[in-house]
């Protein structure tokens, strides 16, 4: 018999996400097969499955926690933001097009049979299923097509814990709030409450968390503290926050990498690994902002290429980045997205991204995209084919993307892709100064990450370091489910919730 458990929270970014992936992470490490699910996610950083399907980062991260294989049934619906009132609607790892929020919003109605097919396919496959909510359950004036909070509770009659963010302050309000606006029902379902990212004294909460507990009844399962030390691969660009804490002090390193924060950013968790290098320092720094003259500046993904490229002129932005790369000092990679905004020319003649047509890129590689309504998505294996890295050296990694890059004349690839078929990607100046790719997770292959930065330590005149850091997301996931075990009622959530007695 599979059981079912559901982690909503009183808003966005409330660690709704971290805390599915450690209970998958317990959950596996006590002998159960579990599974993460999400019916409906909003984000931008997503991934591609091993069949070539897009789904939402925070339900891989999940799955990778939980240890099995991701699969688009454990995020049936993503929406990608491509304006401030529109997205591209994925179901079941194809897009379906882009929709308008009121069109959307008349559209739900119509995916619920399509969600509870593939939570079922779950429940004949795994013994628990930690299922995430999104933003809070308490909007009021979306609850009539709810199809991701409470309604999902319902389906898979999941008991809740509400997830309520300490740090941001107004917690215990946030909670208060959330209760109070929920239904008689759908506050009978709210089972436990967990207070995350707490810093201090936890007795100086005592007579907080005495006042919800017999004011509304709901126990408060456990205060997580505020963490630093384990890496664990964020939702959506709220995420950034959190990289780009104010107060922390900075710590001078011997690379310095900046990213530049475009307005539709998507998947910065790129760069994650790349961050975690001890000799390369990272920070993310929006259109506008001063960019400084670094070893690396990286234009990342993008959801909307046209918006953000005409963004960057708008601010000034690529005008300073085409200053700082003339003085040949500073390498420019660009990503996916970031790739497209090197050529001469980006056009969107169908709309499939946005109402502008055409923009003039950067114009330093001879490249021209064109975008097309067929979306690529695909795993994939390539060597590296330029003799400034390391000839012949293997990566993996994927893309997503819906543009088709033309190359000009004497365009020198990056890579030579051998899986899913034989093809060259990316492109490299004359200089070595700028580079493109449309393959994401680059730096997550180690050796490869080390060749980079060595090549920007030779460029800088510093000495090559040899020693390749193999950073674990396993270790991270046991870290995180250490911390989560020492700070929240296991047992508890075991006996009461599950209806499992341990031993």
């Amino acid at each position: 018999m599979s059981r079912s458990i559901m982690v909503q929270g009183t808003g966005s970014g409330v660690g709704k996400s971290i805390l599915v992936a450690a209970l998958c992470r317990i959950f596996m490490q006590d002998g159960y097969r579990v599974a993460p699910f999400k019916s409906q996610n909003m984000a931008l950083n997503s991934g591609v499955t091993i069949d070539g399907l897009e789904m939402g980062r925070a339900q891989i991260t999940q799955a990778e926690a939980a240890g099995i294989v991701p699969r688009v049934e454990m995020n049936p619906i993503l929406l990608k933001p491509t304006t401030d009132i529109g997205a591209q609607i994925i179901v079941c790892g194809k897009s379906i097009g882009n929709m308008q929020a009121v069109e959307y919003h008349k559209y739900k109605p119509q995916l619920t049979e399509v969600i509870k097919e593939c939570f079922s396919l779950l429940q004949q496959e795994y013994e628990i299923i930690v299922i995430e909510g999104a933003g809070s359950p308490a909007e009021i004036n979306l609850k009539d097509n709810d199809i991701v909070n409470m309604y999902m509770a319902k389906v898979a009659n999941a008991p809740v814990i509400l997830v309520a963010d300490i740090d941001r302050g107004g917690a215990f309000a946030w909670i208060a709030g959330t209760l109070e606006l929920l239904s008689e029902d759908e506050r009978l379902r709210i089972k436990g409450i967990i207070i995350n990212k707490f810093r201090g004294d936890k007795s100086l909460l005592r007579s907080g968390l005495e006042f919800m507990e017999q004011r509304y009844g709901v126990p408060i399962l456990g205060v997580v503290p505020y963490f630093r030390d384990i890496c664990i691969e964020e939702e959506d660009s709220l995420g950034l926050e959190k990289k780009e804490e104010k107060g922390v002090k900075k710590v001078e390193k011997e690379i310095e990498v900046v990213v530049v924060q475009l307005p539709h950013i998507s998947n910065f968790t790129d760069f994650d690994m790349l961050a975690r290098e001890e000799d390369v320092s990272l920070r993310y720094v929006q259109p506008g902002e001063l960019l400084g003259n670094p070893d690396m500046i990286i234009l990342p993904g993008t959801k909307n290429t046209i918006a953000d490229m005409n963004y960057l002129y708008a601010t000034g932005c690529a005008n300073e980045i085409l200053s700082i790369v003339n003085k040949k000092s500073t390498l420019l990679l660009g990503i996916c997205g970031g790739f497209q905004m090197l050529g001469t020319s980006i056009l969107d003649t169908e709309q499939v991204e946005s109402a502008i047509q055409k923009i003039d890129g950067l114009g330093l590689i001879d490249i021209t995209t064109v975008f097309l309504s067929q979306k690529l998505t695909t795993q994939i294996k390539a060597q590296v084919c330029h003799e400034l890295l390391e000839t012949g050296l293997p990566i993996t990694g994927y893309e997503i993307h819906m543009g088709k890059t033309i190359y000009g004349d004497g365009i020198t690839p990056l890579f030579h892709m051998t899986y899913p078929e034989d093809r060259y990607d990316g492109a490299i100046s004359n200089d070595g100064t700028v580079m493109g790719t449309y393959i994401h997770g680059l730096f997550d292959n180690h050796e490869f990450r080390r060749v980079f930065i060595n090549y920007l330590r030779k460029r800088k005149g510093l000495s090559l370091q040899t020693t390749v850091k193999q950073i674990s997301k396993e270790a991270e996931y046991d870290n995180l489910a250490a911390l989560i075990r020492e700070n929240v009622d296991m047992e508890r959530i075991y006996e009461e919730l599950l209806g499992v007695v341990k031993s």
